[in-house]
């Protein structure tokens, strides 16, 4: 499985994107880039949010591009099905619900086994949870250090109902674009791979 392994801050200054959105409570040091006074062309623009889409959903590109195609594919505007997709998938609720501090541990703990949907466990990142769905920590799992210090600081977004006292979340509806945690012009990624 091929991992992007560049350095998380250096990747967000790049993007223009705030580490706070990965759950990083870091800042860097260092200055805007030496050339960031030249205007980015149309194509810059577009790319850029299309990157940074990927980056903070930690998907690659040939996932993105097949959930863009499925997003087109859908009755409705593509953008907002591409971000429905993206907010959906279960290592992102499992972040959003507040039982991790940071997106890159949310997948840890799915792909090892803590998560379950509906009483059976999953182990799939890109598990894709639907509206009335019930995410839960499994029982051997309510234990683990980790999750009981996340899940005291627990906020979680209006399109989840969560439970703190037992560990779980249900899904209400479909999240939205005001749903979402950080910037992101869903129309630019369209219009990159429409071209």
């Amino acid at each position: 499985m091929a991992i992007n392994r560049q350095p998380v801050l250096k990747r967000c200054r790049a993007l223009g994107l705030d580490p706070i959105v990965l759950g990083i409570n870091k800042k860097s040091n260092r200055g805007p880039r030496p050339n960031a006074n030249q205007k980015p062309t149309e194509y810059a623009i577009q790319l850029r949010e299309k990157q940074k889409a990927k980056f903070v959903y930690a998907v690659m590109e040939k996932q993105f591009r097949k959930l863009y195609e499925e997003a087109s594919r859908k009755d409705g505007v593509t953008g907002l099905n591409l971000i429905q997709y993206l907010e959906r998938r279960l290592e992102n609720v499992v972040y959003r619900m507040g039982f991790v501090s940071t997106r890159r541990q949310a997948r840890q703990i799915v792909s090892h086994g803590h998560v379950s949907v509906n009483g059976r466990k999953v182990n799939i990142a890109s598990y894709r949870v639907k509206a009335g769905d019930v995410v839960a920590v499994i029982e051997n799992s309510k234990n683990v250090e980790l999750i009981k210090s996340a899940i005291e600081e627990a906020n979680a977004p209006s399109w989840i109902e969560l439970d703190k006292a037992n560990f779980a979340g249900k899904i209400l509806q479909n999240p939205t674009k005001d749903d979402m945690d950080f910037e992101l012009n869903e129309a630019l990624i369209v219009e990159f791979y429409s071209r």
